[in-house]
């Protein structure tokens, strides 16, 4: 597995994470079995939020791999805190703290590696923020922040005050799901990708070393679900350069859309959502792939996106 520092810091990670969003939907053997398979496959980073599952995903985890003497070094564990369904987002000193304990709790362990704010608050003050980073740093509860979803100026009020690095921001990112790329390449021109709608954000991220993690890496964005063989028949011309490429490097159409996020020099992560073992390997198919501009760009195309 292909290994990349995350962000400014100093922790190496590998390319490929697992999003534990669905971890519930596995029973307790297959939750063991599937964590096992992770690591023989190098995936030893494992992404949490404390709205998964509303926890359960968490519980799930910590019972699937018990955090024995020696063992939780092995791991990366990282999670989100800061939307509370259905209600708002909180990012007050008092809630981060306790988000994190409750996090800390369920994973059945020490420290995290990584806590990220999961979404941009309105309310956001950044002093508060940079009182509950301070705490959680100091007492060894939280070893390394980001953020998820935030643009740069938001990142850049945060940074106001905290005085711990921002590693990552963890962003939709796909083949039909990336303005980020678009509109820094419409520049200049009345069209939808055109659009500035995340403040540069890719190119934000390039310039102050922070690792964009791409969440939802294999979806259209949109209410058509998964791009690759969507089941509605949407996305006919990618699928058949998807399938074209496969052939071409003897891989499946997954490694190839996970291959398009990786030739990307901004140093991406893929953050994993599946929770099947086959589609689990697949996306790894694609790390060791180097695909050629004129195969990124023919993928770009296809998936409906314009070049000047």
């Amino acid at each position: 597995m292909k290994t990349i520092k995350l962000g400014a810091g100093k922790l190496q990670v590998p390319v490929i994470a697992l999003g534990c969003m669905r971890m519930s939907v596995l029973e307790h053997g297959q939750a063991e079995a599937y964590i096992e398979k992770c690591l023989e496959l190098g995936i030893n980073f494992f992404d949490h939020a404390d709205i998964y599952g509303n926890g359960e995903c968490e519980r799930r985890f910590s019972k699937a791999f018990p955090m024995t003497s020696g063992v939780r070094e092995t791991i990366i564990l990282q999670s989100k805190c800061g939307i509370q369904p259905g209600i708002k987002y909180d990012s007050s000193k008092q809630y981060i703290i306790s988000a994190a304990e409750g996090i800390l709790k369920r994973l059945n362990t020490e420290y995290l590696d990584i806590l990220l704010l999961h979404r941009p608050d309105a309310l956001m003050e950044a002093e508060e923020i940079a009182e509950a980073f301070d705490e959680l740093e100091r007492s060894g509860k939280v070893r390394n922040f980001g953020v998820s979803n935030h643009r740069p100026s938001q990142i850049e009020l945060l940074k106001k005050c905290v005085k711990q690095e921002i590693l990552v921001d963890q962003l939709q990112f796909s083949i039909p799901f990336s303005n980020m790329v678009a509109a820094g390449l419409e520049v200049n021109m009345v069209t939808e990708g055109s659009l500035d709608r995340d403040g540069s954000i890719l190119d934000y991220c390039r310039l102050k070393d922070i690792t964009v993690q791409a969440w939802s890496p294999f979806q259209s964005g949109n209410s058509a679900g998964f791009f690759i063989d969507n089941e509605n028949g949407c996305y006919p011309e990618l699928n058949n350069v998807l399938q074209d490429l496969a052939d071409q490097y003897g891989v499946s159409k997954t490694a190839i859309a996970s291959a398009w996020l990786l030739r990307h020099p901004a140093r991406i992560q893929i953050i994993a959502g599946t929770m099947n073992e086959k589609r689990l390997e697949e996306i790894v198919n694609g790390v060791n792939i180097m695909l050629s501009r004129e195969d990124w760009y023919r993928l770009y195309l296809a998936a409906g996106h314009i070049l000047p």
